[in-house]
């Protein structure tokens, strides 16, 4: 039995690093686009978790590690167990099988070591909860809105001033944005600063994700929800709305670009003139109503059955905004 259990350990420990070390090659965050902006973003057939670009999704790495070494370990256990009992107590091997109707040590056991397992796993799971849901000291706060079907923003302690966020179509891609991704406006932070995130929903419900900085919480109409992040590096990291919440759902991406301290008081500057109440967005709203409209319409080629539904599903730009 000492034997079972130390090539149980053995392989368990094995099986684990393997994982852990595919898991890391598969999460690799895509390579940096011109310029070595694009940073956290999803790649081709990745199976792991993004890099960590953040201390929220550090702690969310740690704790998916704690995690996956003690389901490996169950489940090499589980399965070394079964092995052993088909092989031991078989028919040939055991002609007169035992009659034993109970053991209470046995059965103490495999109560107790159940709830001390969960217990192992509940406590720092809670901790990453509370660690996730409040910013300790933030240096500024982003209000964040998720309407059908794009994202709006306000930096209340920057100048008051708040935009509109559409995902730019495929034909009219620069060099290094990346399809499906890539936004007019992004949500411009400084880097190392500790931001506040309040959201709330326009309409339905949506879900404010970024993977590679830790970011995932609901925008619910009528409710403001709280979470924070950092971004400790330079770069633009993307996420997406990843709660179903209509027709266009697939075109809510989202862009978070941290730039140095400096540059973004001069970012902030600009946009409290740019996104001025009554003064143009980011794009001329002619040319967002025809960006708008070759989305819809590359969502209506790629699946005609979707065109009539989308055409009266869909408000015009001006009526979203």
């Amino acid at each position: 039995m000492r034997r079972i259990f130390s090539t149980t350990r053995a392989l368990s420990t094995a099986l684990g690093l393997t994982l852990l070390a595919a898991g890391g090659a598969f999460a690799q965050s895509p390579d940096p686009a011109p310029g070595g902006q694009a940073l956290g973003a999803p790649v081709p057939w990745g199976l792991g978790l993004q890099d960590a670009f953040g201390p929220v999704k550090a702690a969310i790495h740690d704790f998916n590690d704690l995690v996956l070494y003690i389901i490996i370990g169950i489940t090499i256990f589980v399965a070394g167990l079964l092995a052993y009992v088909i092989f031991r107590y078989s028919a040939s091997r055991n002609p007169n099988p035992s009659r034993t109707s109970h053991n209470t040590v046995l059965e103490i056991a495999w109560t107790v070591v159940p709830v001390l397992i969960l217990l192992v796993i509940a406590i720092p799971s809670f901790r990453l909860i509370y660690y996730e849901d409040r910013a300790r000291d933030p240096e500024m706060t982003i209000n964040v809105q998720g309407r059908q079907w794009y994202w709006h923003y306000e930096y209340p302690d920057n100048g008051a001033f708040a935009f509109d966020s559409y995902p730019i179509p495929e034909g009219e891609l620069r060099p290094g944005q990346l399809r499906n991704l890539a936004v007019d406006n992004p949500l411009v932070i400084p880097v190392g600063a500790t931001i506040r995130v309040l959201t709330t929903g326009h309409d339905v419900i949506h879900s404010f994700f970024v993977p590679s900085l830790g970011v995932q919480k609901y925008t619910i109409p009528g409710r403001t929800l709280e979470t924070w992040f950092r971004a400790d590096r330079e770069g633009t990291f993307y996420g997406q709305c990843n709660q179903i919440c209509g027709n266009n759902h697939w075109f809510m991406p989202i862009a978070v670009r941290a730039v140095p301290k400096a540059e973004f008081e001069a970012w902030a500057a600009e946009a409290k003139t740019k996104f001025a109440e009554g003064s143009a967005p980011g794009w001329p709203e002619r040319d967002r109503a025809t960006s708008v409209a070759s989305l819809e319409g590359a969502a209506s080629a790629a699946s005609p059955e979707r065109a009539a539904p989308a055409a009266a599903a869909t408000p015009s730009v001006e009526a979203r905004r």
